[in-house]
């Protein structure tokens, strides 16, 4: 999965990163954990041995809530700890 899906029920963006090895994987969620401490926003994270599937759920938990610039601007920030 290259981009970032967007579902409806619930709405949320949802993408699976996936890696070479347990280390990279780590490297990866420890880059992660120190940005979302940093912003304050939390993803929803699960993970493998060398994969992370991340779920971004809009910071209004409203029943109207809808994805936003910022929760695109948060995902492209993901994106970025790649390197």
């Amino acid at each position: 999965m290259d981009h970032w899906h967007q579902r409806n029920r619930p709405i949320c963006l949802e993408k699976r990163f996936e890696f070479d090895s347990y280390q990279e994987t780590r490297n990866f969620l420890d880059r992660l954990g120190a940005h979302s401490e940093a912003v304050n926003r939390f993803p929803d994270i699960s993970f493998g041995k060398t994969y992370v599937n991340i779920t971004l759920r809009p910071e209004n938990d409203n029943d109207d809530a809808e994805i936003t610039d910022l929760d695109h601007q948060f995902a492209a920030e993901i994106d970025q700890l790649i390197n």
